[in-house]
């Protein structure tokens, strides 16, 4: 019976998040007609509509959305519970989830992941990729990791690596349009932009001399991927911003150039954020252990920067 609850519960948080019986059922492995089903036994059980269905959409109703409140609360509970039992085994086990950025998540934690699972067997990774931040208890996540501390106070923030930002270009870009000396020089050049978030577009703050300076810089190419951002410059289109773990491999081969060293970058150190619970499980201690083992001081590319004359 308890079984049955909490398989219902996940099922209609999940309904929830996606947003529609399709997206659903494909993430639960079912058929669209086997989701709608379920459904109609759940409301049919307890007597209320729960969802209000279009052919594309679907709505939660006010019986729905009070459901959804206890659902998620309580699926929270018994994993709290279920944490407690298992912190005495001596053997990490059970499932962890795990939430990382795009680019940094495809780079650097699935490798990670590869490794962990293969000292703890025993306990099932799933990683979620996103650049929109997540609500780690609604979405039943156990663990995110993120550039740059959250403003959420309800979450425990653990530094993993400091990970500064710089200015670059490739030295071909540099030698047909020269190298700016001031900020205000950015201006005349072509600056490659990636968009993240809600971040004002082509806006750059720095620091010099303990004072925060802003530059509105323009260039013609722009992607919300970091990645996509980073290959534009090797291949010589312009200046771009980006984090010292990504760049510190092509500094130290030449194919790219640190731009105006003399200003510091808001720094985006990495974190590894969780819910605080009293009770935190085996597999959540291993895993972030693990990551400050992997990504911890000395594990990452630093890039040595010489103070101008």
């Amino acid at each position: 019976m308890k079984s049955d609850l909490a398989s219902h519960l996940e099922f209609f948080v999940l309904l929830a998040r996606h947003g529609n019986l399709s997206a659903a059922a494909r993430a639960l492995d079912l058929t669209p007609p086997a989701a709608t089903k379920r459904l109609a036994q759940l409301e049919e059980g307890l007597g209320v509509r729960l969802v209000n269905r279009t052919t594309r959409t679907s709505s939660l109703t006010p019986e729905g959305e009070t459901y959804l409140h206890y659902a998620t609360r309580i699926l929270a509970e018994l994993r709290e519970m279920e944490d407690a039992v298992a912190a005495t085994r001596s053997v990490p086990r059970g499932r962890l989830t795990v939430n990382a950025s795009l680019g940094f998540g495809r780079t650097a934690i699935a490798p990670i992941v590869s490794s962990f699972a293969a000292r703890y067997p025993q306990v099932e990774v799933q990683l979620d990729l996103s650049d929109r931040p997540v609500d780690l208890v609604a979405d039943g996540v156990d663990l995110a990791i993120r550039f740059g501390a959250p403003p959420d106070q309800r979450l425990v923030a653990r530094r993993i690596m400091s990970n500064r930002r710089f200015l670059c270009a490739a030295p071909r870009y540099l030698e047909r349009h020269g190298t700016p000396a001031r900020l205000a020089d950015l201006t005349a050049h072509q600056c490659i932009i990636h968009r993240q978030n809600d971040e004002a577009h082509g806006v750059w703050r720095l620091e010099h001399e303990g004072h925060i300076e802003t530059v509105k810089v323009q260039g013609r190419l722009a992607s919300n991927d970091g990645d996509i951002a980073l290959g534009w410059a090797l291949d010589g289109h312009g200046i771009l911003m980006r984090s010292e773990w990504d760049l510190a491999r092509y500094v130290d081969s030449g194919r790219l150039a640190v731009v105006l060293p003399q200003y510091v970058q808001p720094a985006a150190d990495l974190f590894v954020v969780y819910p605080n619970r009293q009770h935190q499980s085996a597999r959540t201690r291993v895993f972030i252990d693990f990551l400050v083992e992997q990504l911890g001081p000395g594990s990452g590319a630093r890039i040595r920067i010489t103070s101008p004359a």
